[in-house]
């Protein structure tokens, strides 16, 4: 859990900002425990690839401190400590907010703003973060159980159970936008929809509209959902042609070549002979990074019938590329060419949001596309007998 308060997966990217304005003033007076005399900084957290932008600074003294800002609405702000890495992440929905944290605490439940939003966003974490305790401890017990023959209707039982804890995580998702009553944890949570079908979203999402109408946030929400919508056909029968620029069912998976994790060339086309997951992912995706005891537990099960996963990330950071893939246990081939949505792969294949995948067969033709879930398990079962 070290730095979780201040490494918070900023998948909300699809959504835009709002510009500041001069409209309203906030402060935050802290207490903060064991920690020494120091510089604090106060920085505003965008919904998109904006770096965090530093509004105010204070000093540390005895433990106590002051900042304060402008900002135009409700947004996500951070406190970072100049000498120790760790931030605490907070709304600015009262004019007034206290704050309370011991520096060497590294968990959700201790840091404490007291405000209603503040309270809602706490609670929702560790919820999320719950979960997906829930998924990895899963997926490590399938993969303890995989190493050893005999182990495969167990196997099987895990898989299953993982895959009923990841559709309540999605169940747990929806609900939550449509509940939350701070819209800027609404924005929050949607940021963990990237893998769940635009059309299961066609009541919640506007819904957002009416419940914070005065928000511009949620106004750009609206917007870069119709656009997603646009681009969808209901009920699109799984051997459809292929849309403009996404290869469909039955076409050739086009080749992808990056480098490795080595920094090494790699092909999509050398893989041929194999069954082939494509999985296009990024360490800031909360939702992939949710789904990733799903794909392992699955990877562990049919690794050796014939099966392998090419995993390409979208990442930017190199080193937090490589850190999510240690840590997520994905032992399997990656590449990138860390240039974010700008990556190469994207106009190739033709998809706008991850979590998104392509099964390939040993021809290296497309036999599926966007298996999450219990739905994954599922199309290997069937292909790999």
């Amino acid at each position: 859990m070290k730095k979780i308060l201040c490494i918070i997966f900023l998948t909300a990217s699809l959504f835009a900002c709002n510009e500041k304005t001069e409209k309203g003033s906030f402060s935050v007076k802290g207490e903060l425990k064991n920690t020494a005399d120091q510089d604090i900084y106060l920085e505003q957290i965008f919904f998109n690839s904006k770096d965090p932008e530093v509004v105010d600074t204070g000093k540390i003294i005895n433990g106590k401190f002051s900042v304060s800002a402008i900002g135009s609405e409700e947004g996500l702000y951070r406190l970072r400590l100049e000498k120790q890495e760790v931030g605490y992440i907070f709304i600015n929905d009262k004019p007034d907010i206290s704050f309370r944290a011991d520096a060497k605490e590294m968990s959700l439940q201790g840091p404490d703003f007291n405000t209603p939003a503040n309270r809602s966003f706490k609670s929702f974490l560790i919820n999320v973060d719950s979960r997906q305790k829930s998924m990895n401890a899963l997926s490590q017990e399938i993969d303890s159980l995989s190493k050893n023959k005999g182990n495969d209707s167990i196997i099987k039982s895990k898989i299953v159970e993982l895959n009923s804890v990841a559709a309540g995580f999605k169940t747990f998702i929806v609900k939550s936008i449509d509940t939350i009553q701070d819209p800027v944890v609404a924005m929050f949570a949607l940021g963990y929809t990237r893998g769940i079908d635009p059309q299961e979203l066609k009541q919640t999402v506007p819904a957002l509209a009416k419940r914070f109408p005065d928000h511009k946030g949620i106004s750009g929400i609206i917007t870069q959902y119709n656009d997603m919508i646009t681009k969808t056909t209901d009920n699109e029968p799984a051997s459809s042609p292929s849309k403009a620029g996404k290869p469909g069912i039955g076409s050739p998976a086009p080749d992808i070549i990056m480098a490795d994790t080595a920094g090494k060339p790699f092909s999509l086309s050398s893989m041929k002979g194999k069954y082939v997951l494509v999985d296009f992912w990024a360490s800031w995706c909360g939702p992939c990074r949710g789904e990733n005891p799903n794909v392992v537990a699955n990877y562990n099960k049919y690794k050796n019938k014939n099966f392998t996963i090419l995993g390409v990330s979208l990442d930017e950071d190199r080193a937090a590329w490589l850190k999510a893939i240690k840590k997520d246990k994905l032992a399997w081939n990656h590449i990138s060419d860390l240039k974010g949505w700008n990556n190469a792969a994207v106009s190739k294949y033709g998809f706008d949001g991850i979590p998104y995948n392509v099964l390939l067969d040993p021809q290296g033709k497309i036999i599926a596309t966007d298996l999450r879930d219990a739905d994954l398990g599922k199309k290997l079962a069937e292909v790999l007998k």
